[in-house]
């Protein structure tokens, strides 16, 4: 696959997105923004695509938005920024929770704005050491999005999150760790490693087992009790009918490793 902002490449059943305007921190422009959208639809469609791994290229992960893209001409009036949403980023996180496969952020540098949020979006994101968060969407007079009033609430609480909200200020990978936004920090220098490590590991297993649980633990978001129960259930019927079950269980049984096909 061959883009103009974003490198795209599958290696050992994992898709590798990288971000790829270095020279601005990886902000997202529109073209950018569709390219990712494509890349993401590729995962989707491609049963040879098992994980996705997205990152950044140069000293930074991504800065958000690239400004110059929504700024009025001239003397014109302020362009309608929800289009913006609406068009590049929305599409990117549905994308990323439905796609049922596992969708790794391995966060190079500073992660800004959408770029934060789209971190915190992913199934599991790992950063590299010395690196900062900045919900800085209130520095403009803006509201977070890339559905960052979504996930941040539910994964560090009400408080914590209005906090990053209102003030804007840097939040190192560790206290994102601490706090529940993210899975693992690790040394700059071993990241990439880590992070293609695990996606690499997470596209051997049984990719259908993934999928029913991302689709589980999204249904459970607004759902009771009661409802959940019969979602896992729904899921449970649905995975004991995959070859992947069926070769677990064989191999529990003949004391071997599984060989997991994604199906």
């Amino acid at each position: 696959m061959t883009y103009q902002f974003i490198i795209a490449a599958v290696a050992d059943g994992v898709l590798r997105i990288t971000l790829n305007r270095p020279e601005v921190l990886n902000s997202f422009t529109r073209a950018m923004a569709r390219e990712v959208q494509d890349a993401l639809a590729e995962a989707e469609r491609n049963p040879a695509i098992r994980a996705v791994l997205l990152t950044g290229a140069g000293r930074g992960f991504c800065a958000g938005q690239d400004l110059s893209e929504v700024l009025p001409e001239g003397d014109g009036p302020m362009p309608d920024i929800s289009e913006v949403v609406r068009a590049s980023y929305n599409p990117i996180i549905r994308a990323i929770r439905s796609l049922e496969k596992p969708v790794i952020c391995a966060v190079n540098g500073v992660a800004a704005g959408a770029g934060a949020n789209l971190a915190f979006a992913c199934d599991l994101t790992i950063a590299a050491e010395g690196v900062n968060f900045v919900e800085s969407f209130a520095k403009l007079g803006l509201i977070p999005d890339t559905s960052g009033t979504f996930f941040v609430p539910r994964l560090i609480g009400h408080q914590r999150a209005t906090g990053l909200f209102f003030l804007g200020e840097k939040l190192s990978a560790a206290r994102a760790k601490e706090w529940g936004l993210i899975w693992d920090v690790v040394p700059a220098e071993s990241l990439l490693e880590t992070c293609e490590t695990l996606a690499r590991t997470l596209a051997t297993q049984a990719t259908r087992g993934f999928g029913l649980t991302k689709r589980a633990l999204a249904a459970s978001a607004a759902n009771t009790l009661e409802e959940q129960l019969e979602v896992e259930a729904q899921c449970m019927q649905e995975a004991g009918r995959t070859a992947d079950y069926e070769e677990g269980v064989r191999a529990f049984l003949a004391k071997r490793a599984p060989v997991y096909t994604g199906r």
